[in-house]
């Protein structure tokens, strides 16, 4: 065998074993996959400091297709109103199953300025704000999915009021 000739074969067994190697690698990722819905379902206080609060943001991810989606994390940024509200991100797995859907609870952090902001939007005595939600789901056989939805999300009575002094009857000192 000439050199010319190993190398033709050489290269010819690289191009195969490329080509293979790709094919393997989308193995795992079915044409026409529709992207899931995300959707916020629920919003709660967690902690929070002066300069900055967390919340727990209660996620419902819908699976429109006939294969389970495994999540690894997601990453988003949450607007409230019109206006950036919160971002966050988180690395808990789930499993979304097959026509189906689950629900992912996530750590949202704000700032205070933020945080004022929608004060001044619930000082308007609202029940409901309006949302826009978008990140990107990141999974590990799909590669991930980008998402923007938009909704509307029920605050909890009393939300953005100011508290309520109990009155309690006098206290008489002898």
């Amino acid at each position: 065998m000439t050199i010319a000739a190993g190398r033709r074969r050489f290269a010819g067994l690289l191009a195969m074993g490329l080509g293979l190697t790709a094919l393997g690698g989308c193995g795992g990722f079915q044409l026409g996959m529709k992207k899931p819905e995300v959707a916020v379902v629920d919003i709660r206080p967690l902690d929070g400091n002066l300069l900055e609060q967390r919340f727990v943001l209660s996620l419902r991810v819908t699976n429109p297709n006939s294969v389970e989606i495994p999540i690894e994390g997601l990453t988003f940024r949450l607007d409230l109103n019109g206006q950036q509200f919160a971002t966050g991100v988180s690395n808990k797995p789930v499993v979304i199953p097959r026509l189906g859907d689950g629900v992912v609870e996530v750590t949202a952090t704000t700032g205070l300025a933020s945080l004022l902001r929608q004060f001044r939007e619930l000082a308007k005595l609202r029940d409901k704000a309006e949302y826009r939600l978008r990140g990107r789901l990141v999974t590990g056989n799909f590669g991930g999915f980008d998402f923007d939805e938009t909704g509307e999300v029920g605050l909890p009575k009393g939300f953005g009021e100011a508290p309520r002094r109990e009155s309690r009857p006098p206290v008489e000192k002898f």
